[in-house]
């Protein structure tokens, strides 16, 4: 497709951009006002996040040249059984040994490669939501894509999309959910967060852990920094020992994320970076966030397998993120898909994010909405279902 190309659709044109900039930083506040991921962070993540991904940009304004949608978009090939138990998955392995494509989909991705979406969409929601879903039939046609999916935008976001997606052929999903602790607040730290929510054997079990990692030597030492860019290839490689025991991939971040993240938006990111034995010593953990609005958004987590067991670093880190939140006014604390074990012990709620499906096969399209519920990641499991607000999800 050719950079910069442009239809029309009924409420006026749409332009297709290949990059962030093309947009200026004020129509990214009109679109992305209340989000932590705004142009910047998209921007950062084009830049350095590449591999399988196609970015793009969607904009339609209307008649009088007002923007009234602006919506990152990506192209890539997806694996449409990723979410499937692992047999499923040796059973596919073993087909495309012959046909090395058996399910697997070009696909047109709304949201973001590196985190959930949002529909960026200026005013009348309803009329601006339906000039979105009207671009991306065509585009989608013009892209070669097979497939258009809404990847994992927020609960709250059903509101603007659920009718035009479903008029236009769409099924929404579940995907993996976040997970949320909300009222910070009303705790004066951690500690009583254990006291007031968590079962007293949780209690005493995760006291006894934090013994063991306070009082082991060399002691730990947390340092706060909104830029890590001299740290990035440390950090980095922290983030990929957690990244290669990830049952489920998706972006893989780079060193170049961790050196442009803070250097372009110093105002949101925040790097939490443990260190042994002082400021000068190896760092061991690192937890990558973003603060907007009343929220930290714990986004990526890396850890040195070598220690991580014996220093109880998941806990640790959690603990310390949880009560610099609060030291700092945060209202909530957001932690991204995945690792729902540990979440759900701690008392967690889910955060549900939502897919919004579609095949461009006319004669598909009805099979793939019966199918989705069968292929829809969070069926399989388990884990999900013992969270208090599971019933949110649907």
């Amino acid at each position: 497709m050719e950079i910069g190309n442009t239809f029309r659709v009924p409420l006026g044109e749409t332009r297709i951009e290949r990059f962030a900039a093309a947009f200026t930083p004020e129509e990214w506040a009109a679109a992305f006002e209340k989000e932590a991921k705004d142009g910047r962070y998209h921007a950062v993540v084009e830049r350095t996040i590449g591999g399988p991904f196609e970015y793009r940009y969607l904009g339609v304004r209307d008649s009088t040249g007002r923007l009234r949608v602006l919506q990152p978009v990506f192209l890539t090939d997806q694996d449409l059984l990723a979410g499937l138990p692992a047999g499923a998955q040796r059973l596919a392995g073993k087909v495309r040994k012959r046909f090395p494509r058996f399910l697997t989909q070009k696909m047109l991705m709304i949201g973001c490669t590196a985190g959930e979406g949002h529909a960026g969409l200026i005013g009348d929601p309803a009329e601006s939501a339906g000039a979105l879903f009207d671009a991306l039939d065509i585009f989608g046609q013009q892209s070669g894509a097979g497939m258009v999916t809404f990847k994992d935008f927020p609960k709250p976001e059903r509101t603007a999309l659920d009718a035009p997606a479903a008029a236009h052929g769409y099924r929404r999903v579940p995907s993996f959910p976040g997970t949320v602790i909300a009222d910070l607040g009303r705790f004066r730290d951690f500690d009583d967060y254990l006291d007031r929510t968590l079962s007293k054997a949780t209690r005493k079990d995760l006291r006894r852990k934090f013994r063991r990692a306070d009082t082991a030597e060399p002691p730990l030492h947390l340092e706060v920094v909104a830029d890590a860019s001299a740290q990035a290839k440390e950090l980095h490689a922290l983030y990929r020992q957690v990244w290669e025991k990830s049952e489920f991939r998706f972006e893989e971040l780079t060193e170049e994320y961790f050196r442009a993240l803070g250097r372009e938006m110093p105002d949101v990111a925040r790097f939490f970076v443990w260190r042994l034995g002082g400021p000068e010593g190896r760092a061991v953990a690192v937890s990558s966030v973003l603060v907007h609005d009343g929220r930290l958004h714990d986004n990526y987590l890396g850890l040195d397998y070598t220690l991580a067991h014996e220093r109880h670093l998941y806990h640790v880190t959690l603990r310390d993120v949880f009560n610099w939140a609060v030291r700092h006014g945060v209202r909530e604390y957001y932690s991204t898909p995945l690792n729902y074990d540990p979440k759900q012990r701690l008392r967690f709620a889910l955060a549900p994010l939502d897919l919004y499906v579609k095949s461009l096969n006319r004669i598909v399209n009805p099979f793939l909405r019966h199918a989705l519920p069968w292929l829809e990641p969070t069926r399989w499991d388990k884990d999900l279902r013992r969270f208090e607000n599971w019933a949110e999800m649907q």
